[in-house]
């Protein structure tokens, strides 16, 4: 017995000398594993329903080849021909460099947008910046220009569907026939020649930044009402458009300069 004990106690002593446990590692090894476990479940989940939501959305918003069909609706209601005329270079130019910079390479959303508006939301904060040019039209031609957070969730949908259906110039010329522009004019045709007395394609810079800078709050900056925000909002057009680069330091410098040319007579001649 007492060599019995003599050895317990020795292989004790022996296992304390070099700090041997073991046991503790099994468990803590074990513990982390389920962890990281459970929480790759939880992702896998989460990832399983949103593309499960993103199918039904998909499956239940309304198709993008109703867009035209849509358009030439309002346009009838407003008494503006369809199609209108191409969209002209300093015009899309501008638009883009405004309202959504990124729109030759987004997928009708623009990822990066979405997430710092998610993280607004989250955090009671108010930021609007996230909507593609794809969105707004999709806001105006299916949800009547309202956004509710359900009609949020369906313009993003039904942006992905724009993107999918039409070419980026498509998208640009059907924005550009719905858009309303301030003063009663609605299509960049009617507002071209209600403001400056000329056809889309003869817009210089200047005008055409002026009408892309409109549609943001064409009530407010509206050139013939509102002179003064209608000019700061223009230089806030043409600062993006060089800071994108689609004007250089000089041709900046020269739109700032150069007179807008509003027209005394309403129409083209």
């Amino acid at each position: 017995m007492l060599g019995v004990r003599r050895s317990a106690s020795g292989a004790s002593d022996e296992y304390e000398d070099v700090g041997y446990e073991p046991t503790r590692p099994l468990k803590r090894r074990s513990w982390q594993f389920r962890l990281a476990k459970g929480v790759v479940k939880v992702v896998l989940v989460v990832i399983a329903l949103f593309l499960a939501a993103v199918a039904l959305l998909y499956a239940f918003t309304p198709s993008a080849v109703r867009a035209t069909g849509l358009a030439q609706a309002q346009a009838a209601e407003h008494h503006i021909a369809y199609p209108g005329p191409p969209v002209p270079r300093y015009f899309a130019e501008a638009l883009v460099a405004t309202e959504d910079h990124r729109f030759y390479a987004d997928p009708g959303v623009d990822p990066i947008a979405l997430m710092r508006v998610a993280a607004s939301w989250l955090t009671g904060h108010t930021d609007r910046g996230g909507s593609t040019i794809d969105q707004q039209l999709a806001k105006n031609l299916y949800t009547s220009g309202h956004s509710s957070f359900p009609q949020i969730i369906e313009q993003v949908t039904l942006a992905v569907k724009l993107n999918r259906a039409y070419s980026r110039a498509e998208i640009l010329r059907l924005y550009a026939e719905i858009a309303y522009y301030g003063h009663g004019y609605y299509g960049l045709q009617e507002a071209s020649c209600g403001y400056f007395g000329r056809t889309p394609a003869q817009l210089t810079v200047v005008q055409a930044a002026m009408l892309a800078g409109a549609v943001n709050a064409p009530t407010y900056d509206d050139p013939l009402v509102y002179p003064a925000q209608a000019r700061a909002r223009l230089v806030h057009v043409i600062d993006r458009m060089a800071a994108v680069g689609y004007l250089t330091k000089a041709q900046q410098d020269a739109a700032l300069d150069a007179p807008l040319g509003l027209s005394a007579v309403r129409g083209c001649q």
